[in-house]
Formats: structure tokens, sequence, C-alpha cells
């Protein structure tokens, strides 16, 4: 079942982010707290969705994404931060359902699209993305600022 995460759902998802880190190869790198989660998601103001994935009342997926804007489009879209469905339960749907209820939610919501990033070495992922009709936008790079440079740059 694929449902709107609640604020109970906060543990279960955090543990689920930590293994996305993992299977990604950099768990180092993955510091999110309840608290943090909880807050972006629950507090005021918030700016990152979540929806879940649930067997027999285990979360065993989630989607996380925000809103992002297309200036050349005039119109929102969603942005999927993160889409991850525990190894034994691949193959049963439900990623493939996460991400249809996001593309319904754009298609409800009059947005132009819905995008996210997959690593180059995670064919399984990209493979599935590209049966579900999504293209690889080849022609962009993505950059990031973040640490010792970001803090540099802003001064």
């Amino acid at each position: 079942m694929i449902r709107r995460a609640t604020e109970a759902d906060v543990p279960a998802m955090v543990e689920l982010v930590h293994e996305l880190a993992l299977y990604e190869k950099a768990p180092e790198l993955c510091h999110l707290t309840e608290q943090q989660l909880r807050t972006a998601l629950f507090g005021p103001d918030p700016a990152l969705f979540g929806h879940v994935a649930e067997v027999d009342g285990a979360v065993v997926g989630l989607a996380l994404w925000f809103l992002n804007f297309s200036t050349w489009e005039g119109v929102h879209g969603i942005y999927l931060e993160d889409l991850f469905v525990q190894p034994q339960q691949r193959g049963s749907g439900l990623g493939k359902a996460l991400l249809q209820t996001l593309a319904k939610e754009c298609v409800d919501r009059g947005y132009a699209r819905l995008e996210w990033q997959v690593l180059d070495w995670n064919e399984p992922a990209i493979d599935f993305y590209k049966a579900a009709g999504a293209i690889p936008m080849d022609e962009w790079t993505v950059f990031r600022l973040t640490g010792d440079p970001l803090r540099a740059f802003s001064a």
C-alpha cells in the first residue's frame, strides 16, 4: 500500500534513508536524524513531502520529494530526492507504485515534470526508470557547493 507519510513513520523513514546511503556506498555521508526529518516534513511551513510503501503494517519503502519550478513552463514540478524500497521487497511493484503516485501528483496539480538523479553505476534503477518512460538528461551536469567551498564562496 502506498500512502502519504505521517509523523509516526519518521523513525522507519530515517532508517530507510540510511539504508539507501549504504546501498549507494556512502553511509558515512548520511547524517539525517529523526528530528531533522520530522521538522522538514511536519514542522511549520514544510518544504519536504513524503510517501511510504507499507507491507503488513511495516514501512518498507519511501519517496521523499519537494517542489521545483520550471521558468520555461511557468509551473511547478516535483523533484524526487529519494526513492528507496528495501531489497527484499524489490520486484513487488512498490517502487513503481511510489513513482506512479508522484506522477499522479504532477498530473493532478498541473505540474510540468517529475525529475530526479540516479547514480551512473546503478543500472537496475536506470533500467527501471527507462522502462517507466523516463529519459536521461545526459546533456546536463549536476554541480554542488557544500562544506568549506560553500562557506568560502559565500564570504
